[in-house]
């Protein structure tokens, strides 16, 4: 028997329950983890909150790393006591040990901890997936990214500037605007006090950016908009203000040919080889230095609802961590 987060009926961070539950052995094609640290994101609290519906009760969390404690009879490419990470499949990862789907996990290599790992999983192949294959960015571009004091938004200045970009981040304070510029961000705008699309009209000198990523969506929506270039792509892959309000098609027309997308994880790395290729080079843009994971909060597993307030209070920066 092993501790787990649970919760029975959506609803605020209260809903959250630590549980006594039965792991079982794995069964074909599934693998049982002891989990050594368990990642904390956004995704969470809509899962939570009902937001993103589940079948209830439910596990929550869909990013850890640990240990392989076994592997179902069919499952070849792993063995006990690999070091392991994942970021995504069925939720559940706010737990000391369960079971998932092996093909959903990655061997991490050495010169990563399980700390990083765990920290930068979702965050960091989210990442990847927006810069790399959603809108592949070039030397060169200009790029506005919304929250980039948060967890996705300091891999994301750094891994931008890495590849020769330049970046423009919005902040909701000065603290998060001086992490933000720490971490690669070229020019940074604290939206409560400063109109973005603007200040990013003003930044480009009116050409305006390429491509804008958001997960934020609701109230940045309308703004982002204004800042594209024509044929320009705002990438949604966030709800952190709500879900985006229904909209006239043609606006996208009217402001020069737009595109707009919402894309998941989840779908770009539904197939294995997608999943191992994404974790790949997120590794080695960590080994190599150019993009540094920075765990700024850690929360022992029973505090799942505290690290939950604070989260949804805009009070963590980084990545955030429970400790099993």
């Amino acid at each position: 028997m092993v501790q787990a987060i649970r919760f029975a009926a959506p609803g605020g961070p209260e809903v959250l329950k630590l549980e006594t539950v039965d792991v079982g052995d794995p069964g074909p094609g599934q693998a049982r983890v002891r989990h050594t640290a368990v990642g904390l994101n956004f995704i969470d609290t809509y899962h939570r909150s009902g937001l993103y519906p589940l079948p209830l009760p439910s596990g929550v969390g869909l990013e850890a790393a640990g240990v392989v404690v076994a592997v179902g009879p069919d499952v070849s490419y792993l063995k006990p006591g690999d070091r392991v990470a994942y970021a995504g499949g069925a939720p559940g990862s706010y737990a000391q040990e369960r079971l998932i789907a092996a093909d959903r996990l990655v061997v991490i290599p050495d010169g990563v901890t399980d700390q990083q790992a765990a920290a930068m999983m979702l965050k960091g192949m989210t990442v990847e997936y927006l810069i790399r294959r959603t809108f592949p960015v070039k030397a060169g571009m200009t790029v506005l990214f919304h929250a980039a004091a948060g967890g996705v938004g300091l891999i994301a200045g750094q891994w931008l500037k890495a590849l020769g970009c330049t970046t423009i981040g919005t902040v909701g304070s000065d603290a998060k605007a001086e992490l933000a510029k720490a971490n690669g961000y070229d020019h940074t705008i604290v939206y409560t006090r400063e109109n973005f699309a603007e200040r990013v009209n003003e930044i480009t000198g009116g050409a305006k950016v390429p491509v804008v990523f958001d997960s934020v969506g609701k109230d940045t929506f309308a703004g982002s908009l204004d800042c594209l270039q024509p044929r320009g792509m705002l990438a949604v892959f966030g709800n952190g203000s709500g879900p985006v309000d229904a909209f006239n098609i043609n606006l996208l027309a009217a402001k020069g040919s737009l595109y707009v997308t919402r894309p998941t994880l989840m779908t770009y790395t539904a197939k294995r080889e997608d999943l191992v290729d994404s974790a790949n080079a997120l590794f080695d843009v960590v080994k190599s230095g150019k993009v540094k994971i920075t765990i700024n909060q850690t929360y022992p597993l029973a505090d799942a609802t505290q690290a939950h307030i604070d989260l949804e209070g805009r009070k963590t920066t980084g990545s955030t961590l429970l400790i099993p």
